[in-house]
């Protein structure tokens, strides 16, 4: 227990350029207090005390803003930042070192039963209002960039982006070197390289139709 709480903390401060001190994270840090509060409410539902459980969970969100389901399973050095309006549903599985930003979903689309939420592997940074939505898993040092809706499973080192969420490879950056919105949009770069061509194109056939009247 204490362990996974130092870890909590560590996460915070290495993570957080705002973070002080561990008092500091410790007292006043919403995202800190609904994990722990979560590891509570977590004890008490394995223990078959659904009640206390719950009500440890809607006592954190009223306090906090943040939403976690007892149910779900997080590993350690989960960070939170800012966290307000922060869902994480029942059957979501969280691994260790994860990023979470405000408004972020870890929900379900309605049509699964049993597990119906996200899977996140280790090291995963998910951006501000992004939906992860469904019973698949992101890969391992994966990114979802802000704003993102993510409803397929992401592999491992790579970052999503965009609605619905597209994969894009890292190609040689290394993965933590990225943030939140610092990413390349597949879109956009595919629309650049069809205007360059188009460009190429028109100016091949000027060309064409300068020679043709020369030769008149």
């Amino acid at each position: 227990m204490f362990k996974t709480l130092k870890a909590d903390l560590d996460a915070v401060m290495e993570r957080d350029p705002a973070a002080r001190n561990r008092a500091e994270v410790f007292f006043l840090y919403s995202g800190f207090k609904a994990v722990r509060s979560h590891r509570k409410a977590n004890w008490f539902l394995r223990h078959n005390m659904k009640f206390i459980a719950r009500w440890i969970s809607q006592r954190s969100r009223h306090k906090t803003g943040i939403e976690i389901h007892p149910g779900a399973t997080i590993g350690k050095g989960l960070f939170i930042d800012h966290g307000m309006g922060v869902v994480i549903g029942e059957t979501t599985i969280i691994g260790d070192n994860c990023t979470i930003y405000q408004n972020v979903t870890l929900g379900g689309t309605g049509k699964d039963t049993g597990k119906r939420h996200p899977t996140l592997g280790n090291n995963v940074l998910v951006g501000s209002g992004a939906k992860v939505l469904g019973p698949f898993k992101v890969g391992d040092n994966a990114r979802i960039a802000a704003g993102a809706v993510v409803l397929s499973e992401i592999p491992p080192n790579a970052t999503a982006v965009g609605v619905p969420a597209r994969v894009v490879k890292i190609n040689g950056i290394r993965s933590e070197t990225l943030d939140q919105i610092h990413v390349s949009d597949p879109v956009a770069l595919a629309l650049c390289s069809l205007e360059q061509k188009i460009t190429d194109l028109q100016k091949e056939i000027d060309a064409l139709k300068a020679e043709k009247e020369s030769k008149k």
